[in-house]
């Protein structure tokens, strides 16, 4: 069972923590010993079948519907909703404080972050015109929809029009998770290699636009732009590629013009 902690900041918005994840028993269930002593006691040289299941179906179906009870609940609203993934240090954080302080100021945005520990990139991202939510994962390696919707309760989203949704920093996990996000944004960083789309193809075939950043250091790092931007091709042919620096400001426009293309008509 998850637990919802809330912290009232000095200028009062608050940033929930979201702690989820079962702990595992290491016991059996009734259930299912007693259906292992039948399979005993009906085999006469004490053998019993075994059947392998994928009980990687039945989990994602679970998210599956919860994300898209997430999808009607934010399409209800007017909301955009984006998915941002990326590995540790791609920048997401710092190009939410840019698109916030910029972007935020003429389309009201909130804000749901997650991080296995501490509520850093919350506090980061905390302004009086963004409600943000802060999600600590603990061993979670990822956001499900479930937590989406927990935070989502959690937050002033009256009058919002964008919902941004940092992802935990990881390639592998989130891929498999829909959220109930309409844009899934993947970030690759010229400080990660041009490779990094040839190593983890899921999450960039995922994606319905990827952002290249760092773009100022590019040239300091011998990073090969052209290299990547084929890579990302070969991987996501369908995502939009952009590229840009948070910090010099390269290219953000494009990022800007790019949500206001996906903005829902305000009823």
């Amino acid at each position: 069972m998850s637990t919802n902690l809330e912290e009232s900041s000095s200028s009062g918005v608050r940033i929930n923590a979201l702690n989820g994840g079962a702990q595992p028993s290491g016991a059996l269930s009734a259930p299912l010993s007693a259906e292992i002593s039948a399979a005993l006691q009906a085999s006469p040289k004490g053998e019993v079948q075994v059947r392998s299941l994928d009980l990687s179906i039945p989990l994602l179906e679970k998210n599956d519907i919860l994300a898209e009870r997430n999808r009607g609940y934010f399409l209800g609203r007017g909301l955009l909703a984006l998915n941002i993934v990326s590995s540790p240090g791609a920048g997401k954080t710092t190009l939410l404080e840019r698109t916030l302080d910029e972007f935020g100021l003429e389309e009201k945005c909130a804000v749901l972050v997650g991080d296995l520990e501490t509520d850093n990139d919350g506090r980061r991202l905390n302004r009086p015109h963004a409600s943000v939510a802060q999600i600590t994962t603990g061993t979670v390696c990822h956001l499900d929809a479930g937590m989406i919707a927990r935070a989502a309760e959690s937050i002033d989203l009256d009058g919002a029009r964008v919902l941004f949704i940092e992802n935990v920093g990881n390639l592998v996990c989130p891929a498999s998770f829909d959220l109930g996000e309409q844009v899934r944004v993947v970030l690759l960083s010229t400080t990660e290699g041009e490779d990094k789309p040839l190593k983890y193809p899921p999450i960039f075939k995922s994606a319905n636009v990827v952002l290249l950043t760092k773009t100022d250091v590019a040239d300091a790092l011998g990073f090969d732009r052209q290299v990547a931007v084929e890579n990302i091709r070969r991987i996501a042919p369908q995502a939009e590629i952009i590229e840009l620096s948070s910090r010099s400001g390269e290219g953000i426009q494009r990022w800007y013009d790019y949500l206001r293309a996906r903005l829902p008509k305000k009823r």
